[in-house]
């Protein structure tokens, strides 16, 4: 473990964590990492629920708006970019915030994770046309062949992490379950106090969700995943599987109406927001801050600095 010591701010979507972030930021002479896989996409502002400019104008922020939907971006690669970003902050005097909901970044950026497949793009297009060939029902018995417990643990409609999981055996003779084993006894390499968001009562959170998707498709959704189609990025696209986008991109294809794609994508949210809980409760480490029925954020700046006091 290194001595540079962070502040992670997470939890499922729409607990307020950007608005958090900032406030914290402003408190403390922070300054904020993204921590959100889709955020890094440029012209994807409202299904990603960007910061808003007038955020990033009170505080800096870190891998947004930085990478092309045309192209993937890996894990190995945040876990770069992100620790150049907190290296910088540290030596400016600053502390840095990382700010976000997906699990699999934070976890690997704390950990430090060495990627030994890392930026083998040919070798993720290879087996990526490979599924597409075989269609997932196959490619999924190959993964079983020589990793029955990843195997056992996905759905044959599930390609990004079939792929992963061949990707990895592939480039390290390692399963993805052992892979994950190994680095996961490994000691964290910062020193982070993480903070995760949530509400006091689970109908709260999903009435926010719910909320937040029709206040996205009033402000533009469909006309932004339109303009992304007319740029041509492929619906294949690892930003076009985005939630949201997908949805949408299906009703522009005609192969649904709008009514009922605005409500899979209200359900898809609500279970990626399970999902982003149950990730968070694995971690014993966490410190829970948990709202009523609406953030406060001037308690829970409050709070933030309580813990961290008590953890100095």
């Amino acid at each position: 473990m290194i001595s540079t010591g962070i502040i992670v701010i997470t939890g499922p979507t729409a607990t307020g964590k950007s608005e958090l972030g900032v406030r914290l930021a402003e408190a403390i002479d922070g300054e904020i990492v993204s921590a959100d896989s889709m955020q890094i996409y440029k012209y994807m502002d409202i299904g990603t629920a960007k910061p808003t400019k007038e955020e990033m104008r009170r505080v800096p922020h870190y891998l947004i708006d930085f990478i092309p939907p045309f192209e993937n971006y890996s894990v190995a690669r945040y876990v770069d970019d992100a620790s150049k970003c907190i290296d910088d902050i540290a030596s400016r005097g600053k502390i840095p915030v990382i700010a976000g909901g997906s699990g699999l970044y934070i976890d690997s950026l704390l950990r430090g994770r060495e990627f030994s497949a890392r930026g083998d793009d040919d070798l993720r297009k290879k087996l990526e046309d490979e599924y597409d060939d075989i269609g997932g029902e196959e490619m999924l018995a190959r993964l079983r062949e020589f990793d029955e417990i990843s195997a056992g643990k996905l759905f044959a409609n599930d390609k990004k992490r079939i792929v992963r999981a061949m990707e990895t055996f592939t480039a390290t003779g390692k399963t993805i379950s052992q892979h994950d084993s190994e680095t996961k006894s490994l000691p964290l390499k910062y020193n982070a106090t993480v903070i995760a968001l949530n509400f006091s009562q689970r109908t709260v959170l999903y009435d926010r969700i719910n909320r937040r998707v029709d206040e996205m498709i009033s402000k533009g959704l469909v006309n932004e995943v339109h303009s992304l189609l007319d740029m041509g990025v492929p619906r294949s696209s690892t930003a076009m599987q985005a939630i949201g986008y997908k949805e949408i991109s299906a009703t522009l294809d005609g192969n649904t109406d709008m009514g009922a794609a605005i409500e899979k994508i209200k359900m898809e949210s609500r279970r990626y927001a399970k999902r982003q809980l149950t990730w968070l409760r694995r971690n014993t480490e966490v410190n829970w801050i948990t709202w009523d029925t609406e953030p406060d954020f001037n308690n829970g700046v409050r709070m933030v600095t309580e813990i961290l006091n008590e953890t100095k």
